[in-house]
């Protein structure tokens, strides 16, 4: 006897819901083991994450719709895939993620939707989701809003208005990669504009200063190079001043082979994980290490070693900038040190203010980490 649910209730929605959220990964492999692929014990909405601010916390995490009118190759609920289609409504959403706050099982509200109908008129449901929170409800802590691709103005900006971080995925590395991907989006007037738009509304000094931007790619879906996403990522923090950027490797099986060509072909699953990782790490170079793009070493195809992390891929390619001398050195000149992160340079510049560091064992008790670091450092 087979059992068709045709009116499924709010907790049916969410399986459904959160099951499909998972296909929005962000910040999935990470360069540490709290940031690889997982999810939280009790219902697939509850979502452990990185901040943009790097601690760690558990989000409500959920699709409003799984309805999408996009045709974006890479995603299994792209508009020609047959799925089971459900939508919650904004007090739905309201209501659960109030319980499981007021429970103290989550801090924060991480809602994204497929493309129903138009994208302003997805936008107001998700905007009606916030607004509900901030006005009806009083509610003052963290919510992340998806902002959908071809929104208006007025939509983006109210979005702005109630969130506490907005995102705009940017998908790919340019025009010519989105065009492998989806026919119906405008890559300037559909994405960049309106990430544009959003870095304007929170300058320092805007009226929305404190809501953060982030963005993520979608790594291999389109065929493209490492060095092109690096290229575009240096762009949006120098140019954008875009407060975190993600990775989410494209998962073969999930979307339509064809878009990916010889190279999807070429790459196995652990090697597309692992420039999922290699870009983290380029990413952590940018934010955190003060390395500029030109600094960024790639194989003859265009991609990042994926042998090598970046960082020691650069000591290798400038023989001429070892050994540091780790009494002397800039704090920057530390940390081009493989090895080194901005921890053990921080105990490094404290310790050589009270005695001279004669020996990596001075610095810590040593680890492959350190054993490396020592290579390439002089006492």
């Amino acid at each position: 006897m087979v059992g068709i649910v045709s009116k499924p209730d709010t907790q049916e929605k969410l399986e459904i819901l959160s099951a499909d959220a998972q296909y929005d990964l962000a910040c999935a492999c990470g360069t540490s083991k709290d940031d690889h692929r997982k999810r939280g014990g009790e219902g697939k909405w509850i979502y452990p994450v990185t901040l943009p601010s790097g601690g760690k916390s558990l989000l409500f995490k959920t699709l409003l719709s799984n309805v999408c009118a996009n045709d974006c190759k890479y995603c299994p609920l792209r508009e020609q895939v047959d799925v089971r289609r459900t939508s919650l409504k904004p007090e739905e959403a309201t209501r659960v993620f109030l319980d499981y706050y007021n429970q103290r099982k989550v801090f924060g509200l991480f809602l994204s939707s497929g493309v129903a109908g138009t994208p302003d008129s997805t936008m107001e449901r998700l905007n009606g989701v916030a607004r509900l929170l901030r006005r009806k409800h009083r509610f003052r802590g963290y919510i992340h809003l998806k902002v959908i691709p071809g929104s208006s103005d007025a939509a983006i900006e109210e979005a702005v208005s109630l969130a506490s971080a907005v995102s705009l995925n940017i998908e790919t590395p340019g025009a010519e990669c989105l065009e492998k991907v989806s026919r119906k989006k405008d890559y300037i007037r559909d994405i960049i504009e309106p990430i544009k738009l959003i870095s304007k509304l929170t300058e320092p000094g805007s009226r929305y200063e404190k809501v953060k931007q982030t963005t993520q790619f979608i790594v291999g879906a389109a065929g493209e190079p490492d060095s092109k996403i690096v290229r575009y990522v240096s762009g949006l923090y120098e140019r954008l001043k875009m407060q975190r950027v993600y990775f989410s490797a494209y998962q073969k099986g999930l979307g339509d082979e064809s878009i990916a060509g010889e190279q999807a072909e070429q790459t196995g699953p652990h090697d597309i994980l692992m420039r999922e990782h290699r870009l983290y790490q380029v990413d952590f170079l940018f934010r955190r290490y003060g390395f500029a793009e030109s600094d960024i070493i790639f194989e003859s195809d265009g991609n990042l070693s994926l042998a090598t992390d970046p960082k020691e891929a650069w000591a290798q390619s400038h023989p001429e900038s070892f050994p540091v001398n780790v009494n002397r050195a800039s704090r920057l000149s530390l940390l081009r040190v493989p090895g080194l992160g901005p921890v053990t340079v921080r105990r490094i510049l404290a310790r050589r203010k009270q005695t001279r560091i004669k020996s990596i064992e001075d610095v810590d008790k040593t680890t492959v980490r350190l054993a490396k670091a020592s290579q390439y450092l002089s006492f």
